[in-house]
């Protein structure tokens, strides 16, 4: 089963899950609450009971959504997909509670706390009976390979040959195709190199990544080879991969290995996303919910700039160029015109604070940073985020890479129109400068939050009224 597939079955059985809680819900007050005014057919006649069929199903798909419920279906864990759903419909049910049932009419004080305690059961036990179904049946496709991830191993030492032979001892590769491996140095003669065909180097990683669509990594390496993940880890910084890292026993007793599960291996994992599903959801309602209200706020201001620009100097009023965003993929930003229309036409280069390029009017919305305020648009679209590392041009960030090659860390989110990079050093001159202000936003992404993005754009606006920007 495709994961598109299973992720449209697993909708679906929420949605019907939900339809069947609220009928069962129903009917239940008819005969148990409300038994002296039941009649049979009644909630077919009933405009409450056909408004919670419309109501009731997209609050249950919306609170889903949110948690994250529908992404990456195949490496679910039953049991944590099992609390998690008891959570959440907790949660869910205490909403739908207060917000649609608790004004009802009722004889006993009680019958709400069994009103509650029936929308609960039925809503938990219909919705876990659907997802254990699918994800037994995407565990059985795992074990009989109808879906599976292109995985590559890199290195073939001892370590690597025990791991592939229990997974061919056991049949199945929980998931696992195997493309082949990358050598390291000094491997022997083992099971790998004996059965699965070598693709080249370390050098070759990035390539063979792309060119095999990797999406698992497994990464074993010897204890006098650590020197080597840094560099791994850096090239696979812009993949979208699942990164697994055999442990040595150092890094078990340090606490870093993790088990989805009791038959699988364990492994020190590394997500190709910084943040949780629910995470990422909610900053993005956050960027849409934050970019419409900017855009509606500022529209006066957006006018008045934009007139400024069209009588001020010769060329259009918006300016767009291509940068790179997460994973390295190019998209088009959307700026208001700051400089005359030549500006680059002996190249790139990066804007200095008497820089003869910037036009009257640019110099003014670049010192207030108004020229970045047509970048909701990007957000809107998806390209960007509100708070998240500045988006630089493939020229510049080739250069930065040569510097300090782990910057490719940074397209593994999304970048943003401000950062804490701009708010904590500002607008870079230099790629030396451009490094140091590197730090600053390496440091929001292991501290990434909502209330990190309140900090943030609460400085940037500051930064803004004060105009220190240039």
């Amino acid at each position: 089963m495709h994961k598109r597939r299973l992720t449209g079955w697993y909708i679906v059985s929420d949605y019907l899950s939900s339809l069947a809680a609220w009928y069962c819900l129903y009917m239940f007050r008819k005969v148990v609450i409300e038994a002296e005014h039941f009649q049979v057919g009644l909630p077919f006649q009933d405009n409450q009971f056909f408004a919670g069929l419309f109501i009731v199903p997209e609050i249950w798909l919306l609170l889903h959504y949110i948690s994250g419920t529908y992404t990456d279906l195949y490496r679910k864990s039953r049991l944590q997909e099992a609390i998690k759903t008891t959570v959440v419909i907790l949660v869910g049910a205490i909403l739908i509670f207060f917000g649609l049932l608790l004004d009802d009419k009722v004889r006993r004080f009680t019958d709400y706390y069994l009103t509650f305690a029936v929308l609960y059961a039925a809503q938990l036990t219909l919705t876990l009976l659907g997802r254990i179904l699918l994800l037994n049946r995407a565990k059985a496709n795992l074990r009989t390979k109808r879906f599976a991830y292109n995985t590559l191993l890199i290195g073939a030492n001892q370590r690597a040959a025990e791991l592939y032979e229990e997974f061919s001892a056991k049949g199945n590769g929980f998931g696992y195709i195997f493309c082949g491996y990358l050598r390291l140095n000094g491997e022997t003669p083992n099971k790998v190199t004996s059965e699965l065909q070598q693709l080249g180097t370390l050098s070759d990683l990035e390539r063979i990544v792309d060119e095999q669509h990797i999406e698992e990594v497994i990464i074993a390496i010897e204890s006098h080879e650590h020197h080597l993940l840094n560099d791994i880890l850096i090239m696979l910084a812009d993949k979208k991969v699942y990164i697994r890292i055999i442990p040595d026993m150092y890094d078990i007793l340090s606490g870093t290995t993790k088990m989805n599960s009791i038959i699988g291996e364990a492994f020190i994992e590394i997500p190709p996303v910084v943040l949780s599903e629910w995470q990422r959801i909610t900053k993005r309602w956050f960027d849409l919910i934050g970019s419409v209200g900017a855009l509606i706020f500022t529209s006066p201001l957006l006018l008045y700039v934009a007139l400024r620009i069209k009588f001020s100097s010769k060329g259009p009023v918006f300016y767009t160029q291509e940068r790179l965003g997460q994973y390295g993929d190019p998209f088009q930003i959307i700026k208001f015109r700051s400089m005359y229309t030549d500006a680059e036409q002996h190249g790139p280069r990066l804007t200095t604070d008497d820089d003869p390029r910037i036009t009257p009017v640019g110099r003014w919305i670049r010192k207030y940073r108004v020229d970045e305020l047509p970048q909701f648009i990007n957000v809107l679209k998806g390209e960007m985020s509100i708070v998240g590392p500045r988006a630089e041009r493939r020229f510049f960030a080739d250069q930065i890479i040569q510097e300090a090659p782990y910057y490719r860390h940074v397209f593994k989110v999304q970048p943003g129109i401000t950062s804490l990079g701009m708010v904590k050093y500002g607008y870079a001159s230099t790629v030396e400068e451009m490094v140091k202000r590197l730090k600053y936003d390496i440091i929001y992404m292991e501290n990434m939050s909502i209330l990190m993005d309140l900090k943030v754009i609460i400085y940037t606006v500051l930064t803004v009224l004060y105009g220190r920007g240039k």
